[in-house]
């Protein structure tokens, strides 16, 4: 019995890391096409448009996590991190393909390692948001 017990909590744990990482590359994906075509009618220097971009994917792990963490109480920082890992995986493949290239740079590394910050922040965020809202 204990066993099904554990597999349910691992396969809820995937589903909400799966969950987090899709609902952030939507929004990601939403935001980009926003920024795409506000900056076809703003001038705006080049040197904006990747921090622009870099807030983007924040605020699209950030929203991820916190939806799909939404009735966790735990394991905050591990779920928020693979979440932000998750996502930024994910959106590397999907805008290399729209892209039609795929550049592997140092680049990646360090959207890996600001993903994974930002989730890891969020999830504990989220996690202790929620015990407060739920005391």
């Amino acid at each position: 019995m204990k066993n099904s017990a554990v597999i349910d909590k691992k396969s809820s744990l995937f589903f909400v890391i799966l969950k987090g990482t899709l609902i952030a590359l939507s929004i990601s994906l939403f935001g980009i096409l926003i920024f795409a075509f506000a900056l076809r009618f703003i001038s705006m220097s080049d040197s904006l448009i990747s921090p622009i971009n870099q807030v983007i994917k924040g605020l699209s792990i950030l929203i991820g996590t916190f939806i799909a963490m939404k009735k966790i109480n735990q394991m905050g920082l591990v779920t928020g991190l693979l979440i932000g890992l998750f996502y930024t995986v994910l959106a590397f493949l999907v805008f290399s393909i729209l892209n039609g290239s795929f550049s592997f740079s140092i680049t990646l590394l360090n959207d890996l390692l600001f993903g994974g910050i930002i989730g890891a922040i969020c999830g504990i965020i989220a996690v202790n948001f929620r015990k407060k809202t739920s005391n």
